[in-house]
């Protein structure tokens, strides 16, 4: 077998190489890089498309949810331009957290996520939305289609973790999150993602 082939012939990157979902901004793919209770901060590495550990947590929070990105969407001008207060998008793609009733704990799956709403965080200057959605076809959060029919509990969970995952002791924190919004005003965002994903990279496949 030749060796000077792509790799991504045989295995698509999963930001690139992935769809945005069978029915996007409404049902999104949802590409998942930390389980619930993962110690370890994990991220896709963008050069090759395998996950990379970041970080240990330095504390004891652990995510709630699913996490991870849509592929095929950027954070830069038009997500910016929806968060009042940031200068820019971060940079990265639209991170999406996953509601499922049942336990799913390895990362690098896709799934298929509703998109029920979303916490505006802002990360010095930048906007880093995370879009909040349910597992498709869920037994117990299917009929959910709006964050507030969400219990109030695992959204403030949320809200606690994203307030609290990246502090560094001795240092001030960088990171405040406003109230949460609701579907419509996540479908915005996911629209404005896919379309700077759209300006920077065109059609890569």
């Amino acid at each position: 077998m030749p060796s000077d082939l792509p790799f991504a012939r045989w295995r698509p990157h999963p930001w690139h190489g992935l769809s945005v979902g069978p029915d996007a901004p409404r049902l999104v793919h949802a590409y998942i890089e930390i389980c619930p209770f993962d110690l370890v901060k994990y991220e896709v590495d963008k050069e090759t498309g395998y996950l990379r550990v970041n970080r240990p947590q330095l504390f004891s929070s652990q995510h709630p949810t699913l996490y991870g990105f849509i592929p095929r969407t950027y954070c830069a001008s038009r997500v910016g331009e929806l968060m009042e207060g940031a200068e820019r998008g971060d940079g990265d793609p639209l991170d999406i957290c996953v509601v499922s009733e049942r336990s799913i704990t390895r990362g690098e799956v896709i799934l298929n996520a509703r998109v029920v709403g979303g916490l505006p965080m802002l990360d010095g200057g930048e906007a880093d939305d995370k879009i909040v959605a349910v597992l498709e076809n869920d037994p117990v959060w299917s009929e959910v289609s709006e964050l507030a029919d969400l219990p109030r509990a695992l959204v403030e969970r949320l809200r606690h973790y994203f307030m609290t995952y990246k502090l560094v002791p001795g240092q001030p924190g960088t990171v405040s999150i406003g109230d949460p919004y609701d579907r419509a005003t996540a479908e915005r965002i996911v629209i404005a993602a896919m379309q700077d994903y759209h300006d920077t990279y065109g059609g890569l496949a």
